[in-house]
């Protein structure tokens, strides 16, 4: 798809977001989709469809590597699939940065991952920060984790 077609596709369906909730902001916020790849696109996003995911963490170092703004407290994303469909809206409810080796079961569970574990979200996030890192630090037991919480509030 064509950029110009994928900014169509995220004008319409913000328009229809906007006419079941009509106090969000006109202008379509960020879009993007969980993880790397299509296929963790897709599997986290259904997570979250299903009420499994409230939660969502992302390396401090890939920020300050890209330039981006880190998430707030009542910022809306709209959030694609792996093919790059806007399928939901949410909305941030709590951001907060710690250390990877400090992360709690209480997020992990957040996360709605595998087991639900600390275990499993240690492995999985240190696999995914070694294989995925966007910076030249990539992973370390204590480097800054940003800890996202979020509700869904559309989907379709």
């Amino acid at each position: 798809m064509s950029p110009e077609s994928d900014d169509a596709r995220i004008a319409d369906y913000w328009r229809d977001a906007r006419t079941a909730l009509p106090e969000l902001p006109e202008t379509p916020p960020e879009a993007w989709g969980f993880g790397a790849t299509p296929w963790q696109a897709d599997e986290l996003l259904a997570l979250v469809l299903a009420g499994l995911k409230d939660g969502t963490a992302s390396s401090l170092w890939d920020y300050e590597a890209n330039g981006d703004p880190l998430p707030a407290v009542g910022e809306v994303s709209i959030i694609l699939d792996g093919a790059g469909a806007p399928r939901a809206v949410i909305e941030t409810t709590a951001v907060e940065i710690i250390p990877f080796d400090e992360v709690d079961e209480v997020h992990a569970s957040a996360e709605g991952e595998g087991d639900r574990t600390l275990a499993h979200w240690r492995e999985v996030h240190e696999r995914y920060w070694r294989e995925h890192s966007e910076n030249a630090r990539g992973y370390a037991p204590d480097m800054p984790v940003v800890c996202e919480r979020f509700r869904l509030i559309h989907a379709a």
